[in-house]
């Protein structure tokens, strides 16, 4: 199909969840075509897609193979940890703009985001690798206090991530970690104190951007699972510098130059300390949603646009305005939701509310619904946040 302006672009979109949609979608709105890659699973990419190759994300020989077939024009994702690889490699095969190969295998496995983070100085958690050959009764932990946190090296999401408070619990969190990673390679990392937040950028060419910074609300242990998210986080000039500044480092340690990061932190006593970074944009529709309704910045386009070569657009399109999400894990929370709702109806956007709660969320994928909220500063929503 040709428009007026010429051939349709062609964008190759790796995953067709529903985080997937808002890209999908910007990239039709935009006039382009979308071709997703995804294993066939009925997922609601599959139905929006102009043109839908049923290729595990994860094939990255297969979707190279298409992609030249195609000649597609970009690649990118949003808020998949798992696909970062697939469009790196497809990227650096038929000269598109992302990030190197390099930058690839330290941005998506954490033991090797540790050791980078470490020999360049960034400040993290200490932490112990442990490969998957080892056994659990053999981690020496003689170089930690517990509490400790166990994980998986190569997922997000909370999956598999544990608080072990002591050597009694360590076995099953490492099982836990195993059965939930792909490598099954497991992290042991000091317990960071403080408050969580996370910062959400966007790099072109080397340069960064820090768009906004999202507070987390999260479980109690033993797995910290996010209940909500919140934009513009309650931080100080000084304090939101120092993040600013300590991020750009870390992307650059990570060599993340093209596209949208998600940089996981905590904040105790002044001090901060990286958790981890995702070489792509927040999911929990925090870069989708809450980014663009709290700062004005259309961030899923400046992926498309980066993916394109293109410099993107930053500047705010509204005022700076507040945003937030909440999650439902269980029937107090939809209480809570008709509470609100009662209250607070002109300030909610979007709802996706479950009629009741079956079975109990052990992490982020298996919670049941949200609700996406919006205001004119951060006291109007104050009453909304769990």
């Amino acid at each position: 199909m040709v428009s007026e302006s010429g051939p349709k672009k062609k964008i190759a979109i790796i995953g067709a969840s529903y985080l997937q949609l808002p890209l999908i979608q910007k990239v039709q709105e935009l006039g382009m075509e979308a071709h997703v890659f995804a294993w066939a699973a009925d997922d609601v990419g599959e139905k929006e897609a102009d043109y839908f190759y049923p290729i595990s994300i994860v094939e990255k020989e297969q979707i190279l193979k298409k992609c030249r077939e195609i000649k597609i024009d970009g690649i990118c994702s949003i808020a998949s940890d798992l696909a970062v690889g697939t469009i790196n490699y497809v990227a650096d095969r038929m000269n598109l703009c992302a990030n190197s190969m390099e930058s690839t295998e330290i941005s998506t496995n954490k033991a090797k985001m540790r050791e980078a983070f470490w020999k360049h100085e960034d400040p993290s958690p200490k932490f112990l690798f442990v490969g998957h050959e080892t056994p659990a009764d053999d981690i020496l932990l003689s170089d930690f206090s517990y509490p400790v946190i166990v994980k998986p090296v190569d997922r997000s999401g909370s999956r598999g991530v544990s608080l072990v408070m002591n050597r009694y619990e360590l076995n099953e969190a490492v099982e836990r970690a195993r059965r939930n990673g792909f490598l099954k390679d497991i992290l042991v990392e000091e317990f960071a104190k403080g408050k969580e937040f996370s910062v959400e950028c966007i790099s072109y060419k080397g340069t960064h951007t820090m768009l906004a910074i999202t507070e987390k609300f999260t479980t109690e242990a033993p797995h910290y699972i996010e209940v909500g998210h919140f934009e513009p986080a309650d931080i100080d000039t000084e304090l939101n510098n120092k993040i600013k500044n300590t991020v750009f480092h870390a992307l650059d340690t990570l060599k993340i130059q093209n596209g949208a990061s998600h940089t996981e932190i905590k904040i105790f006593e002044g001090q901060i300390k990286i958790i981890e970074i995702g070489a792509r944009m927040g999911g929990d529709m925090i870069g989708s949603s809450l980014v663009p309704l709290s700062t004005g910045v259309d961030f899923v386009k400046a992926v498309i646009d980066i993916a394109l070569g293109k410099e993107p657009n930053l500047k705010g399109m509204s005022p700076s305005k507040a945003a937030g999400i909440r999650f439902i894990l269980t029937d107090d929370d939809i209480k809570a939701y008709t509470a609100i709702k009662a209250k607070y109806a002109a300030s909610i956007l979007e709802e996706n509310i479950p009629e009741k709660i079956e079975g109990d969320v052990s992490d982020s994928s298996e919670r049941f619904g949200y609700y996406i909220f919006q205001g004119e500063k951060r006291d109007d929503l104050i009453p909304l946040l769990p």
